[in-house]
């Protein structure tokens, strides 16, 4: 791209427009072209000014921010960050939002001066600039409907694989694209490792389960791990599976040294150790290294590694350390790895 990131600015708020587009002035990678004040203005603004990137707000007069998400991902889909007092981590809107198609979220700040401002305009600034490196391919309306788990065709069982998962910073939206989509009728399990805290982690399991064929669920230690069931940990957690009397049951306990994020290689070494050929494993968005020694010992093990693409990750930070570390069998975008794992033989 030839010069700047065209940003769009969306808010009812004139204040808060203004307040927006100041803290660009001196980025020469991001351009504010424009401000809009409700959904309505927001779409004919994209259709005349064609912007790279878009911050939006939920609570607006007329076409809300989620109503505008929707159309602006069927019509002409764009980087969009969500910049709202509605958007917190761990709340139904926010998981909303990113299922709509948002990159990434920030709550509003509620002071329009002090510290809390001071503390928030870097983060601004760099999700911005994070949401307009994402490829436009993972930039969509995630179309999942309500599912209902006390359905008579809905039997957890046998499981002969268990694919792992390990996500960190944009890790919601990556896996909101892939664990909706999976099919709960094969004999597989799914573990998660995901870099948040712990009842953001429960608060997010109870979400996908309402939109997710397969059962999803906070891991609990001593589970026995059935198929057509994704089990959640937090990275503050070690999340490993181990076999017990014939079958393979999870243990779940407090990482000693969770600043250290060495969650997601933990749960990827178990997972090789115990299911060799059976396993495989998926290292999706986040910063860091971690995952990529434990992606390296599924391949080594003779399972599937797989890689999300960086260019459609927001923090690509651990994807690119995996491809460093080993040759994984694909490197999909993440809108394209639940087809890949639905069709593991």
């Amino acid at each position: 791209m030839n010069g700047p990131c065209k940003l769009l600015v969306v808010d009812d708020s004139k204040i808060m427009r203004r307040l927006i587009t100041g803290l660009f002035d001196a980025d020469d990678k991001i351009q504010v072209v424009g401000e809009a004040t409700d959904g309505l203005d927001a779409l004919a603004h994209v259709s005349r000014l064609d912007p790279d990137v878009i911050t939006l707000d939920i609570n607006m007069p007329g076409m809300d921010g989620l109503t505008t998400l929707k159309h602006l991902m069927i019509r002409s889909p764009k980087p969009t960050v969500m910049l709202s007092t509605l958007t917190r981590e761990g709340e139904k809107t926010t998981f909303d939002a990113l299922r709509y198609g948002a990159v990434d979220f920030i709550t509003k700040p509620t002071q329009l001066d002090g510290g809390e401002l001071e503390a928030q305009a870097q983060d601004i600034v760099t999700k911005v600039n994070l949401a307009a490196a994402v490829a436009l391919e993972s930039v969509r309306y995630i179309r999942a409907a309500r599912q209902d788990k006390n359905a008579a065709s809905f039997r957890p069982g046998f499981c002969d694989r268990v694919v792992a998962f390990g996500a960190a910073e944009g890790g919601y939206g990556a896996l909101l694209k892939i664990i909706p989509q999976l099919r709960p009728d094969l004999p597989v399990a799914y573990l998660a490792v995901l870099y948040v805290a712990p009842p953001h982690v429960e608060a997010f399991a109870r979400y996908l389960d309402e939109y997710s064929g397969v059962r999803v669920k906070r891991a609990v230690a001593g589970e026995p791990i059935e198929g057509g069931v994704c089990y959640l940990g937090a990275g503050v957690e070690y999340l490993t599976v181990a076999a017990r009397d014939g079958r393979l049951v999870l243990h779940v306990h407090r990482a000693p040294f969770a600043s250290r994020r060495g969650s997601i290689d933990r749960l990827l070494f178990s997972v090789a150790e115990a299911m060799k050929e059976r396993a495989a494993g998926v290292i999706l968005s986040g910063s860091g290294e971690d995952g990529s020694e434990g992606l390296e010992e599924i391949h080594r093990m003779d399972g599937v590694a797989i890689v999300q693409n960086p260019q459609s990750c927001l923090h690509k930070g651990m994807a690119q350390a995996a491809l460093a570390r080993c040759q994984p069998d694909f490197v999909l975008s993440d809108v394209k790895i639940a087809t890949v794992v639905n069709g593991l033989p």
